[in-house]
C-alpha cells in the first residue's frame, strides 16, 4: 500500500473520529474524489487503535480512575468515583455492542454503507446536533453523569451504527438534549468511545489478523501512528475551542459534506 494512501486514510480517520462530522462519510468520499482503492480491514483496525490511544492519553486521569475502580466493581462495589465511572462506561456501551453484533451477523452493516445513506445521515444528524446545541439547557456537568443518563446516551450511541451519523456527534447531541454543557457533553462522549472502540477492535481484530501479512502489519503500524497524532491534535483543538465556540461550525461542515455525498450518490 502506498505511503501517501496510508497517510491520507490515517489522517482523515484520526481527525474525524472524535469531531462530530462523521469519519465514515469522509472515508467514503476519499475514493470518489481521488480514485484510490478501499484501505481494507487491517488498516481500518489499525487507525482505530491509533485513535483509541489518543483518547486514552488525553483523558488518562479519568480513565486511570476507571481502571483502578474495576476491581471494586467486579467485587460488587461501585462506591468510589473510579468504580462508578467504570460502571457507567460499561452500561453505556451495552446497546451499541449488542446492536453492532446483530448488524454484523445479519450482514446489514455492509448494506448500510452506501453513499446515499451516509449523505442523508450526515445531513439529518447534523441538523439534529444544531437543534440540541441551540436549545439544550446547561444544567449538568460531567461529574453529575448517572446511571439513567448512561443508559440514555448508550441508546443514542447505538444510532451511530448507521454510517454517517457520527458516534461523537450523536452522543454529544444526546448529552446536550439532557442538559450537559458543551465541554461536558464532549468529555462524556469521548470517554464513551473507549469501550466502544475496544469492542469494535476485538470484533474485527480476529478477521483482520487472518488477512494480515508482514507488509500489511507494517502498513498498519504506520497508519496507527499517523492516526494517533492526528486524533490527539484534533481532540485537543476541539476541547479547547468549545470553551468559546458552539458546535455550529461542525454543523455547517456536515451540511456541505452531506450535500456533496448526495450529489455523488444521485449523479
Amino acid at each position: 500500500m502506498a505511503l501517501f494512501h496510508i497517510f491520507l486514510v490515517a489522517i482523515v480517520q484520526g481527525i474525524t473520529e472524535f469531531l462530530p462530522i462523521s469519519s465514515s462519510g469522509h472515508l467514503i468520499l476519499l475514493p470518489n474524489l481521488l480514485g484510490i482503492p478501499d484501505q481494507g480491514l487491517v488498516i481500518d483496525v489499525a487507525v482505530h487503535v491509533g485513535t483509541l490511544f489518543a483518547v486514552m492519553i488525553y483523558f488518562w486521569s479519568d480513565l486511570r480512575g476507571a481502571v483502578l475502580g474495576l476491581p471494586r466493581l467486579i467485587s460488587g462495589r461501585a462506591d468510589t468515583p473510579g468504580a462508578r465511572l467504570a460502571l457507567l462506561l460499561i452500561v453505556s456501551s451495552v446497546p451499541v455492542m449488542v446492536c453492532g453484533l446483530l448488524l454484523k451477523l445479519s450482514g446489514l452493516d455492509e448494506a448500510l454503507r452506501s453513499i446515499a445513506v451516509i449523505g442523508w445521515t450526515t445531513l439529518i444528524f447534523g441538523v439534529l446536533l444544531y437543534w440540541a446545541d441551540q436549545t439544550g439547557k446547561v444544567e449538568k456537568a460531567s461529574e453529575n453523569w448517572n446511571m439513567r443518563d448512561a443508559i440514555v446516551l448508550g441508546l443514542w450511541q447505538a444510532i451511530a451504527l448507521i454510517p454517517g451519523t457520527s458516534r461523537s456527534g450523536i452522543t454529544i447531541t444526546g448529552a446536550r438534549f439532557i442538559g450537559y454543557a458543551r465541554q461536558d457533553a464532549a468529555r462524556i462522549s469521548m470517554l464513551m468511545s473507549v469501550p466502544t472502540i475496544i469492542a469494535s477492535g476485538v470484533l474485527l481484530g480476529g478477521e483482520a489478523a487472518m488477512q494480515a501479512d508482514l507488509g500489511l502489519l507494517r502498513d498498519g503500524a504506520i497508519a496507527a501512528a499517523f492516526a494517533f497524532v492526528a486524533a490527539l491534535l484534533a481532540l485537543s483543538l476541539m476541547m479547547r475551542l468549545l470553551r468559546s465556540l458552539s458546535f455550529t461550525p461542525y454543523v455547517v461542515y456536515r451540511l456541505i459534506l452531506g450535500v456533496t455525498l448526495l450529489t455523488i450518490a444521485y449523479t
